[in-house]
């Protein structure tokens, strides 16, 4: 994944760019922008936003992260798993050092995080949020996520993933 300085190619801001592909280039990250039309039909058809994402761009789905928000003791965190599994809301917990996680309440995600649902991207948010990586993103050189709107996701290696995000990693997704 080479950086350009081409419009319409990773590392430059496009008309369009989200906060998300803005925190990548301000870190100087390396990252490849992946856009793809958005179905909603075809989402509810494939299961979620994250799996009509890997239909769409033809990407093993095991590669593909989807961003959860979720409340931890009340307080709200992020966590990153793969679109073909869930989350492990007691995992999650742990991770964090709590005792409860529920998932968030999509307005409260929303309100938090800039985004809307099945467009929220772990990177860029309003304010930073205590976060877990799935561990199984460790496995792959490359992997995507959302990058702050419904049709477009950003990959990039896990580990500037975890970077970036200030995240910890854990075993969260079953």
């Amino acid at each position: 994944m080479a950086r350009s300085d081409r419009p319409g190619r990773p590392g430059r801001r496009e008309s369009g760019g989200t906060p998300a592909t803005v925190a990548l280039q301000r870190a100087g990250i390396d990252f490849t922008l992946h856009p793809y039309a958005h179905d909603a039909r075809a989402a509810q058809a494939a299961g979620g936003y994250g799996l009509e994402a890997a239909h769409a761009l033809g990407i093993d789905p095991v590669r593909v992260f989807k961003t959860l928000m979720a409340s931890v003791d009340g307080s709200l965190s992020v966590a990153i798993v793969p679109v073909t599994g869930q989350l492990d809301l007691k995992a999650l917990a742990r991770a964090l050092g709590g005792s409860k996680a529920a998932l968030a309440d999509p307005a409260a995600a929303e309100r938090a995080t800039g985004y809307v649902v099945g467009g929220i991207s772990p990177l860029g948010q309003r304010r930073p949020h205590p976060t877990v990586v799935d561990a199984s993103a460790l496995e792959h050189p490359t992997v995507l996520v959302s990058a702050g709107r419904r049709g477009l996701d950003v990959e990039l290696a896990p580990a500037a993933l975890v970077e970036l995000t200030g995240a910890s990693v854990a075993a969260i997704g079953r």
